[in-house]
């Protein structure tokens, strides 16, 4: 009897045997360790050693501080290095900046007409698709001049000005603030929903404070604690971004990781050494940068409580406000431009300069195409389709078993398995690859989708984690006072209440692994094309309109899936508003 009623109490708790949640726990993570934190360290390893000069199998067998002297020998690379540290710090403090004031002034707005949905499709770009778009904005050439031209420029041919990979790198900072803008204004919304804004606004405002000063002073603070993580990773990506640097940024001298990634893929195996050094140095750059910023969080938080402590209303500071968030908004028009003007180049059969539309338009250029895209595209697919699909796997097993341990935090703010995400990919890859070569996978669909996995689980898991946790566990304690087990109970319960948050989980990881290209790159050994590698390599000198069809093609594969994340659920439940994503 007493068995009997402690098993039924057991069941009304929703609780399984406390050994079954650990032993998961410890099973997932011995996956994840092997999975993805080995390869890591690995990586780590084996681009350390020949960054100081042990690489036996070019002849390094001793090690030293030769490659160091390469790199520092290097003409340009002072230039290098304060190319790669001025353009990261400008693009995250002004992205940081302008996301906090665009919010000071619309954030009601924001929340109330679905601002996330809106800011999706700038998200969901590959940042690649979007740096090209961009430089078909900004090139002498680009629309931006030719819809001022000859009216207002007086050009009838294209400047010689360079606006696209100019010495200062601002191209480069354009484009990553149009990729950093949104996704922090998505985390910032995401932050809100944690803290009781309304009605400390009103509280604001009845004593007499402009209400942008009330957002900077009492909210913004209160947001930020909460997003330092996602500031970090932006700050991380920003010093050592490739993709979008070989599009936008200075060639001669190029950026620091940019540099490292010609060496390693020369010809000359000799500069695989300062390249490992150069891709040493990045990932110390990468630290220090973030342990200056996070040094600096507290100078700025005593400036601003010295600020708030003085007490002023901060009425004229709304102008000001304003203007940052009109720079913000043209930042997102930027955006948008771009993927306007991939759409129209991958159409345009003629278009001479200075004319603001094609002369001639044309689906030509897809057809011709056609037979060229086929492989990329399904490559691109069939990696997008199994690195969700295994990471999406992980995730839940790993939240579910945490569930199960009686552990459910609130929140993630810092996990190891974000490391990959604060980490230059250009620190790792390589000596990922060399693990590859060791186990015999070079250049194979494994790898890639292997390196893709790397990247792919750290977002779903990040996407699917605050749902989940948030999840009322009345509904698991009610299956299991009727007899379900946690298995049942996760299958018929939890996943189709998640069903929404789920399929927005995939369409991120989707999009994610649609971007890489330096995984693609390194594990795949030029073997396995994708659109992102293909329209990298095309960008530098091909066929505007060849160029055009394949970025265009690789930014509608993260729209569809984004599209196929939010009708799902709408279609499942169609007689079910709250669960069908409705309001």
């Amino acid at each position: 009897m007493d068995a009997a009623i402690r098993q039924i109490k057991f069941r009304i708790s929703g609780l399984i045997p406390f050994r079954q949640g650990p032993t998961l726990q410890h099973a997932v993570a011995f996956v994840l360790l092997c999975g993805l934190g080995f390869p890591i360290a690995a990586g780590l390893i084996f681009t350390l050693l020949p960054a100081f000069g042990y690489l036996p199998s070019i002849g390094g067998h001793v090690l030293g501080l030769e490659p160091w002297r390469e790199l520092f020998g290097n003409p340009g690379f002072a230039t290098s290095l304060r190319i790669t540290v001025t353009t990261g710090l400008v693009a995250t403090v002004l992205a940081l900046i302008l996301a906090f004031c665009f919010c000071a002034v619309v954030h009601g707005r924001m929340r109330d007409h679905g601002a996330d949905g809106l800011l999706a499709p700038l998200l969901a770009v590959p940042h690649a698709a979007m740096a090209i778009g961009l430089a078909f904005l900004m090139a002498p050439s680009g629309w931006l001049a030719r819809l001022a031209s000859p009216w207002l420029t007086g050009h009838t041919v294209p400047p010689d000005i360079a606006t696209v990979q100019d010495p200062w790198g601002a191209a480069l900072v354009a484009g990553l603030l149009i990729k950093e803008l949104p996704f922090l204004l998505i985390v910032i919304l995401a932050a809100l929903n944690q803290i009781p804004v309304d009605q400390q606004m009103r509280a604001g405002r009845a004593l007499g404070y402009g209400p942008g000063i009330v957002w900077i002073k009492v909210i913004a603070p209160q947001v930020y604690a909460q997003i330092r993580l996602p500031v970090y990773v932006v700050l991380a990506f920003s010093l050592s971004v490739v993709d979008m640097a070989l599009i936008l940024a200075p060639t001669n001298p190029a950026p620091l990781s940019v540099l490292a990634l010609k060496w390693f893929m020369s010809p000359d195996v000799s500069r695989t050494l300062p390249a490992a050094a150069a891709a040493t140095l990045e990932l110390l750059v990468v630290v220090g940068a973030i342990g200056l910023w996070r040094v600096s969080e507290r100078g700025v938080a005593g400036i601003g409580l010295w600020w708030t402590s003085r007490g002023g209303r901060g009425v004229t500071g709304e102008p000001g406000l304003k203007v940052a968030a009109a720079l913000a908004m043209i930042v997102l028009m930027l955006g948008l431009g771009s993927l306007i003007a991939l759409a129209v180049w991958s159409v345009a059969w003629r278009w001479p300069f200075p004319d603001a539309l094609p002369s001639t338009w044309s689906l030509d250029i897809w057809n011709r195409q056609a037979h060229a895209l086929i492989w990329p595209l399904g490559n691109t697919v069939a990696l997008a389709a199994v690195t969700t699909a295994v990471a999406l796997l992980l995730a839940v097993a790993w939240l579910e078993a945490e569930d199960r341990s009686g552990r459910r935090r609130r929140a993630t703010p810092w996990h190891p398995i974000y490391i990959p995400l604060l980490l230059p990919q250009i620190a790792f890859l390589f000596g990922t690859q060399v693990l590859a070569l060791k186990l015999q996978l070079d250049g194979t669909f494994l790898a890639v989708a292997w390196a893709h996995l790397l990247f792919v689980f750290p977002y779903v898991l990040l996407a699917l984690a605050d749902p989940w946790k948030a999840l009322d566990p009345r509904y698991i304690r009610s299956a299991a006072a009727l007899g379900a087990s946690p298995t049942g109970a996760l299958i018929r319960i939890k996943l189709p209440i998640l069903l929404r948050p789920i399929a927005i989980a995939v369409a991120i990881g989707f999009s994610v692994s649609v971007a890489q290209y330096l995984p693609t790159l390194f594990a795949g050994s030029g073997r396995i094309a994708t659109l992102t590698t293909e329209a990298v390599a095309m960008a530098s000198g091909g066929d505007r309109r060849v160029v055009g069809v394949f970025a265009f093609l690789q930014t509608l594969i993260p729209f569809a899936a984004y599209l196929v994340a939010l009708a799902v659920p709408r279609i499942v439940f169609a007689n079910r508003r709250s669960l069908s994503g409705r309001s």
